[in-house]
């Protein structure tokens, strides 16, 4: 009797296992990036449907929502036009105060010709980013069902695709303090990749990070590597290229998961049938060890 009661403790006081649904995982990513949402370009009604879809899914989760609203709009200048764009954001309480913030952008480049020969025209952005929204959503659904330690802040940014503009917006009008935002955790084209690596941009900058993402990387199934963010190397340096770069500004430590530019970067290819299946996935898994890692021994 005692050593099944000592090996029921062991289970309860074991490390959670990161969990991630595949099947819903890779539903979020093939439904965002179908030609029904026309390339999810910010103020188009392509882009409204994925509101939509994001809006839904944070409800299905249980994602706690500040201010009894989950869409925050504001508004960027395109021409002589003033178009409305939508962050879109909630959050899971920590016994904390201080905030992770975990984003991805969902806007993409919309409908268009780079050749007049072409017969696609929509830009579908299955790895640039609908794989943002969906590790994010991922990472959501996980920490409903593990209550974290710190505050989880989950924001899907519009206007990226623009000039940064929807995390822009987020760091001036942030939902808490903004010195207890202590951190982002950033996604952008995280599923295609061919020699299964993944980059961890940011540890160069805020070193502290750097054993989490090493302690992560040492068992993961895919080469986590820490690299692109070394300030004034030109293209190398990844860390004014996406999201992160508002918080990095503000003097907030952030790490941007990421693949290296591919031949469908920005091009109509970026379909689904294009991504790495088994590599998105333990992309997805691998990053959300690391949250887990940051989010219970952080500071310590």
């Amino acid at each position: 009797m005692k050593w099944l009661l000592l090996c029921a403790g062991v289970l309860l006081t074991a490390p959670a296992i990161a969990q991630v649904d595949s099947s819903v995982l890779m539903k979020d990513i093939r439904t965002l990036s179908s030609d029904a949402y026309a390339g999810r370009k910010t103020g188009t009604p392509g882009s409204r449907k994925a509101q939509f879809y994001i809006l839904d899914r944070f409800k299905e989760i249980g994602i706690s929502a500040y201010h009894d609203s989950y869409e925050y709009p504001f508004y960027v200048k395109q021409g002589e036009r003033n178009i409305m764009a939508t962050n879109i954001y909630g959050y899971i309480p920590g016994q904390l105060p201080q905030a992770i913030v975990i984003s991805a952008h969902y806007d993409h480049l919309g409908i268009g010709r780079h050749d007049a020969a072409a017969t696609d025209s929509i830009f579908n952005g299955a790895d640039d980013n609908a794989s943002g929204i969906g590790g994010l959503l991922a990472i959501a659904k996980y920490f409903k069902a593990h209550p974290p330690k710190h505050t989880l802040i989950f924001l899907a940014t519009d206007a990226e695709e623009m000039g940064l503009l929807g995390a822009k917006d987020f760091v001036e009008h942030p939902p808490v303090a903004k010195e207890n935002m202590i951190m982002n955790l950033n996604m952008d084209m995280i599923a295609h990749n061919d020699k299964n690596e993944l980059y961890a941009c940011g540890p160069g900058v805020e070193p502290a990070l750097k054993p989490y993402v090493e302690k992560v990387a040492a068992t993961s199934d895919i080469k986590l590597i820490i690299g692109h963010d070394a300030p004034n190397t030109g293209h190398e340096n990844w860390i004014p290229q996406s999201d992160q770069l508002p918080f990095y500004e503000a003097k907030i430590p952030f790490i941007y998961f990421g693949v290296e530019d591919h031949p469908d970067y920005h091009k109509v290819s970026d379909e689904y049938d294009r991504i790495n299946h088994h590599f998105y996935y333990r992309s997805v898994v691998t990053i959300l060890d690391v949250v887990r890692e940051l989010d219970q021994n952080w500071g310590k």
